[in-house]
């Protein structure tokens, strides 16, 4: 036995600990002050394209510039949309083989979503901060669905965004029995023609865009890219033709991309939809946009639907607190209420 067995125990033994997890990994993330701000204006695949604003002066000065960027780890599946406000850091200098990361993305002012049908549980984001949303519908070829057009209404209150409604191809037909459905709701609207240059209506659109954010929105062939090319020249915006079997458009933008407007703002071109799902919508979120009917629903019993005998919009109105547009202004926002549930029974049917 060695002469110094018994001087120790197995106290004294240092066992060497494993390297791998060894230590606690840290809560705490960069704060990245040095992030340069930037605003996301198109995504594509992993990569997102962003305008960096120009900054500094004399010799440390960099102007404005388009960045193509990354997201980075500590951000893990966080959602990056067009619209948003991010913090960059890396090579932000806008080369051809600059890549930089996305460390931040700053709080939203409005988030624009949808889901898939009136049953799906997850929530899609559009567009962010958006305050606009530009519902496109044609008059002809293709003929225009109300419904949709009305689900596009829910989601724009929602969230928060100021509904303008424009009507494309009104030379083909007369828009006033159509607008006529839309009076009480008194959505603000503009009548374009159906040739290129869009001689009716497009100075009256391009004044209602200036130096606002707004996202254009409806089904494929109404035209929303061939009003993108005319308000921002040199787009070239994919366009594509109805066909003349299903009467459906096809679908020519395939991401969401934001273009800066000559006399400020953006506009911001999405693909286009053929279902709006609203699943994420609270009933509450729709009433309040009717000021004049909302206060009448603090006598409806609990859980009211608002199209129920006992709802108390009825008497509201019948008692002319809503004024003379009341039954009008009553009628619509059921139809919008409606426009909510309707996609769930739908569903219910074929369930059963």
């Amino acid at each position: 036995m060695s002469r110094l067995a018994g001087r120790y125990d197995e106290d004294d033994v240092r066992v060497r600990p494993n390297r791998r997890g060894s230590r606690p990994r840290s809560k705490d993330r960069p704060a990245h002050e040095e992030a340069v701000p930037g605003f996301v204006t198109a995504v594509d695949r992993g990569r997102w394209t962003v305008l960096v604003e120009a900054a500094g002066k004399g010799r440390n000065a960099q102007p404005e510039r388009t960045v193509t960027a990354m997201r980075a780890r500590e951000l893990g599946r966080k959602g990056i949309v067009v619209g948003d406000h991010v913090g960059l850091v890396g090579d932000t200098s806008g080369s051809p083989d600059a890549l930089a990361r996305i460390v931040r993305v700053e709080p939203r002012r409005s988030v624009l979503r949808r889901t898939a049908d009136d049953t799906d549980a997850v929530e899609r984001v559009i567009v962010a901060n958006a305050d606009q949303m530009v519902i496109v519908s044609a008059l002809a070829n293709p003929e225009p669905r109300p419904r949709l057009i009305d689900r596009c209404l829910v989601a724009a209150y929602d969230a928060d965004l100021d509904p303008l409604l424009v009507l494309t191809k009104a030379d083909l037909v007369d828009p006033a029995d159509f607008l006529a459905n839309y009076a009480p709701l008194e959505v603000p609207y503009v009548v374009t023609s159906s040739d290129d240059d869009f001689s009716l209506g497009l100075d009256e659109l391009r004044d209602r865009l200036t130096d606002r954010i707004s996202v254009l929105v409806g089904h494929s062939g109404v035209g929303k890219s061939t009003l993108v090319n005319a308000l921002v020249p040199g787009t070239d915006r994919a366009t594509g033709d109805v066909n003349d079997v299903t009467g459906r458009g096809r679908h020519t933008s395939t991401s969401a991309v934001a273009l800066p407007l000559a006399n400020g703002g953006w506009v911001i071109d999405t693909p286009g939809v053929r279902s709006f799902g609203l699943a994420h919508v609270d009933p509450d979120r729709i009433i309040e946009n009717f000021p004049d009917l909302s206060p009448g629903t603090a006598n409806c019993p609990r859980g009211c639907t608002h199209d129920e005998e006992e709802c108390a919009l009825d008497a509201w109105v019948e008692g002319g607190h809503a004024g003379p547009a009341g039954p009008s202004r009553l009628a619509s926002l059921r139809r919008l209420l409606a426009s909510r549930t309707e996609g769930r029974e739908e569903h219910r049917r074929e369930e059963r």
